[in-house]
């Protein structure tokens, strides 16, 4: 097993530009209706994407050699922050210039994936302002949030929502430390408010270790769990089946094809449904992703530019 990466690049997320508020009144359909991609038999692979470096387009240059099937179902736009107004002092969803130059041109970084059959999801990260899921004061403020991150779902037309409960620095602008309320309160709002699309947790921070408050156990609200730890197999600690779990988790270009071989093998082997990639770039992968679609899905990868 390879030594653990987790080197995510992160810093440009978090303080690129000045703050874009979504004007979260206005709302916009996904556009054309997603097409039929060709039968693929085995689990759901998700694809990370540093959009302050590479294109979400690159997530439909991969195709299955056998059957032409797409590789990845799930394409993960990272990241958009949870930020804190210390005049209100609320949380709100913030977009760096990367982050929003992407949903802005939904009709050739999303869309071309979505008609494609591929879910188009959002990231959303602390941001080190004390803002996070974990410490919402009530559920009139949880709420808000959700309202603000389901407007985000409908004006540009996505598929879902990531939660990554990681660089909120808890307390920094006079915040909250985590309580037990406040993710419950957070997810139970947003599941409300976007029955049928996706809710994802990269499985880490102190809103993974809350899942459960007042009677109310939020885990069958996900879709999907995943290991954050790159180049490694751990079972994310949440009460869903093993077609929504993701133990594996491998950065491509730096996770060895060998390790990503194995971690795609006991993916099968042992019944999970879920595979975890992060950090696609624009170089012809098809070696690195070949390794582990061999496993997953008995075909080489194939990279059309």
């Amino acid at each position: 097993m390879s030594t653990v990466v987790r080197s995510r690049l992160r810093a440009a997320a978090f303080a690129l530009s000045a703050v874009a508020v979504l004007a979260f009144g206005a709302t916009t359909t996904t556009g054309a209706a997603a097409a039929t991609a060709p039968a693929k038999q085995g689990p759901t692979s998700v694809a990370y994407v540093e959009v302050n470096d590479n294109s979400m387009r690159n997530v439909g240059k991969y195709t299955l050699a056998d059957g032409g099937g797409n590789v990845f179902d799930v394409a993960v736009i990272f990241a958009a922050n949870i930020n804190y107004d210390t005049s209100t002092k609320s949380a709100y969803l913030y977009f760096n210039d990367n982050v929003q130059r992407v949903l802005d041109d939904a009709a050739t970084e999303i869309r071309p994936l979505q008609q494609k059959g591929i879910k188009v999801v959002l990231s959303v990260l602390g941001n080190h302002q004390g803002a996070g899921f974990a410490n919402f004061p009530s559920q009139q403020a949880a709420s808000a949030f959700a309202g603000q991150l389901s407007d985000a779902v409908a004006k540009y037309g996505l598929d879902g929502i990531d939660f990554d409960d990681e660089y909120a620095e808890y307390g920094n602008n006079g915040t909250g430390q985590p309580n037990d309320s406040s993710f419950v309160r957070l997810v139970t709002a947003l599941r409300a408010n976007m029955p049928d699309k996706i809710i994802s947790l990269y499985n880490i921070g102190p809103s993974a270790s809350r899942l459960s408050y007042g009677g109310v156990d939020i885990s069958s609200m996900f879709d999907y769990a995943w290991n954050p730890y790159y180049g490694t197999w751990q079972v994310p600690g949440i009460a869903l089946p093993k077609s929504k779990l993701s133990p594996a988790a491998v950065e491509i270009g730096r996770t060895s094809q060998s390790t990503a071989a194995d971690l795609a093998r006991r993916t099968v082997s042992e019944g999970y449904g879920v595979y975890l990639t992060y950090n696609l770039d624009g170089a012809d992968r098809s070696s690195d992703v070949s390794a582990f679609t061999r496993e997953l899905y008995g075909s080489d990868a194939v990279y059309t530019p």
